[in-house]
């Protein structure tokens, strides 16, 4: 089964509902928000060229990522970003942050009628619209697998932009994830106020706290 012929199985199932895909990109990284995505696309898409092209973000390159994702958005679909930034991490841990992003992608469709298809295992909390969890969903349904890549490019350029602001860590290269460079930076700069420091090895190096005098700012 394709992606495009899950959703509409899905749509045929639930003929007045509107299908929300919902995914999420930088649960993993030691730096920088966690970033989810909503995205709608209406069945009279279903047949555009573009929807073959779409996939599981992890399996596109950074580039044909950039390019669906810039091609997705001149359609007349209905998506939306949420972040929770990595302070929300550290207060919340990453699951309940992941899905606080999640629900701030999600209020754009308020009101609406929807089927909301979350990938994983897990439904999100506090959510009015019924939902369905569906595991490997960006690389089972269109609507997720969308989400999925406007998650992960949207997150990339956001890692992109605060490089400017800390330069030190060169976020635009490794996103924040945990390569030798960037622990290495982390060793030798201290942290910066969009590292996680609950997570490890942040949360060893540093018991939790900024080492005084050391937090760039």
């Amino acid at each position: 089964m394709t992606l495009t012929e899950f959703d509409l199985k899905i749509s045929e199932d639930n003929p007045f509902a509107q299908i929300i895909g919902v995914d999420e990109a930088g649960r993993g990284p030691l730096a920088g928000p966690v970033t989810a995505a909503a995205c709608y696309i209406p069945q009279e898409l279903y047949s555009h060229p573009l929807m073959e092209k779409i996939n599981d973000s992890k399996k596109l390159t950074p580039a044909k990522r950039e390019k669906i994702f810039k091609e997705l958005i001149t359609l007349p679909v209905i998506w939306r970003t949420g972040y929770a930034s990595a302070k929300e991490i550290d207060k919340h841990n990453i699951l309940q942050a992941t899905f606080i992003a999640m629900r701030r992608a999600l209020a754009a469709f308020d009101g609406k009628n929807a089927l909301i298809l979350v990938d994983g295992n897990r439904l999100i909390p506090f959510i009015h619209h019924p939902q369905k969890a569906v595991i490997d969903g960006d690389a089972q349904s269109l609507c997720v697998a969308a989400a999925s890549i406007i998650a992960k490019v949207s997150r990339d350029k956001f890692m992109e932009i605060i490089d400017g602001k800390y330069p030190l860590y060169d976020f635009a290269g490794h996103k924040g994830y945990g390569t030798k460079s960037h622990i290495a930076s982390i060793k030798e700069y201290g942290p910066c106020p969009q590292h996680r420091m609950t997570f490890e090895p942040l949360l060893s190096m540093y018991n939790g706290l900024f080492p005084t005098g050391k937090e760039n700012v």
